[in-house]
């Protein structure tokens, strides 16, 4: 099966209804879809937080490095995406494609390892109103144990190329395309290296890239705290968001219009290629 047909076939799994309290079968469904989708490839960990009472988990796994002797010695790219979704959307862009790209990801790194361990992480509670309550808690309990990496793979199949489509927070339209057609990554200024080199080799897999340094943990442009990596910037880590901009050009966004026709396939495919690309070259 191609890259396509096996991101295709987990959206249709995952894009459905799964708030996490008022679409409790559809969530379970999805968290335990993952878990077995993991299970494939090693020994998935499940981490349990507490939100009014009510038992949360984060699924862990965690892939060790291509030679034997770095394996304890270099610390691991940390990739993560959100599984939940808003009441009353199927979520397909949000975040079901951000979760299909991680399963691919740990399929192909596990197959062939690279230089870093890499630990996959589905996090749960990031669209409550309890923000990034699953990667907030994950994160506080790492005790500030090294991280080579965080990667929040948010929002990465919807493709708009007409031009207009793309729209900014104030004053970065000046900098960047009008047009809906790149994946953004951005970053906070620990990243910047990363951010480089990231950008150049996606670009290389011919698809259009930009992006953003974010500084003061993403406090001068709020939207670019919009995923789980700013529970990791909170902490002091170095942590980009992968992401085709959310609601800055998607109309579907937290909308029950959020379904897998609207995505675009060929687009989430080079996505996911050019990320394991400048993955593996980090």
């Amino acid at each position: 099966m191609r890259l396509r047909e096996r991101l295709e076939a987990h959206l249709i799994q995952i894009a459905r209804e799964r708030d996490p309290y008022l679409a409790t079968a559809g969530h379970f469904f999805v968290r335990e879809y993952i878990r077995a989708q993991f299970a494939q490839w090693g020994a998935v960990e499940a981490h349990e937080f507490q939100e009014q009472g009510t038992v949360f988990q984060n699924l862990i796994l965690n892939l060790p490095a291509q030679d034997e002797t770095r394996r304890r010695s270099l610390p691991p790219i940390l990739i993560g995406a959100h599984y939940d979704a808003v009441p009353g959307s199927p979520g397909a862009d949000d975040n079901a494609t951000g979760v299909a790209v991680l399963l691919e990801l740990a399929r192909l790194f596990a197959a062939s390892p690279i230089r870093y361990p890499v630990r996959f992480v589905a996090f749960d509670l990031e669209e409550t109103s309890y923000d990034r309550a699953g990667s907030t808690h994950y994160a506080n309990s790492l005790q500030q144990e090294p991280l080579r990496l965080m990667l929040s793979l948010e929002m990465l199949g919807y493709c708009n190329r007409t031009s207009g489509s793309q729209r900014y927070p104030a004053g970065l339209q000046h900098f960047y395309p009008n047009r809906g057609d790149f994946i953004g990554l951005i970053g906070n200024l620990k990243t910047i290296p990363d951010l480089i080199r990231l950008n150049h080799t996606v670009r290389q897999c011919d698809v259009p890239c930009e992006w953003l340094p974010a500084g003061n943990r993403g406090l001068i442009v709020p939207d670019t705290r919009r995923s789980d990596h700013a529970a990791f910037w909170d902490k002091g880590y170095r942590a980009i968001m992968v992401t085709d901009t959310s609601f800055l050009r998607n109309p579907h966004y937290h909308k029950p219009g959020d379904r897998l026709d609207t995505l675009d396939l060929d687009f989430l495919t080079n996505v996911c290629h050019s990320l394991a690309r400048g993955i593996q070259q980090l």
